[in-house]
């Protein structure tokens, strides 16, 4: 079992980082191996429309995108983890998951694959961001870890993460949550829930 971890923030040891640590440590105590993705510090182009990865079944754009991708497809779940700018998320985050969830589409199902999102702000617009994370989930049928209060922590630093007491608790807590989901989803030694994806509706008027 294995949770790919996505860490949005260009600070690579500063709060979302803190909070995700707390969290992979959670995982591999309850037994799930994770594997950490930095994005915050690369290049990352917005998705374009071009349709180039429903031919080729890759983006057009040849970055952490196309090389995130497979190790997507391996995993049992996804955790996302950004800072919060401006009551959002990082540009990059929404970029990444913009052509990621887009361009994987028609390669994997992602159908029961756990899904988390993890935000730190230094004091507000968290909320909001949290729901952008989790939009890509429920478009994807993956079912959402949740925790004992929004999966959050506050600091201006890694530092006052530390002393974000909750904060950190509600990641130990989120951890054991995804280690139980996907736990039970394979014990559950059945076949993912079929989805049906051949209606398409668009009210397109001619004329």
């Amino acid at each position: 079992m294995k949770i790919l971890v996505v860490n949005g923030s260009p600070h690579l040891h500063g709060c979302t980082d803190r909070a995700l640590r707390e969290l992979e440590k959670t995982l591999a105590d309850n037994g799930v191996e994770t594997e950490r993705v930095e994005i915050g510090n690369k290049d990352v182009r917005g998705c374009i429309g071009c349709n180039f990865c429903r031919e080729h079944g890759r983006c057009v754009f040849n970055d952490i995108v196309n090389e995130t991708a497979p190790k997507f497809a391996d995993a049992d779940g996804l955790v996302v983890g950004s800072p919060v700018y401006y009551a959002g998320c990082n540009g990059q985050v929404l970029s990444f998951l913009d052509r990621l969830f887009y361009s994987t589409s028609g390669n994997f199902d992602k159908t029961m694959k756990v899904g988390a999102a993890v935000v730190s702000s230094r004091r507000a617009g968290s909320t909001s961001a949290f729901d952008e994370i989790n939009k890509y989930f429920t478009i994807s049928a993956m079912p959402i870890a949740s925790s004992t209060y929004w999966n959050e922590v506050h600091g201006f630093t890694a530092q006052d993460v530390e002393a974000d007491l909750e904060g950190l608790q509600t990641m130990r807590n989120l951890g054991r949550n995804i280690a139980f989901m996907v736990k039970a989803f394979k014990a559950a030694n059945e076949e993912i829930p079929q989805q049906e994806r051949s209606s398409f509706t668009s009210f397109h008027t001619e004329g």
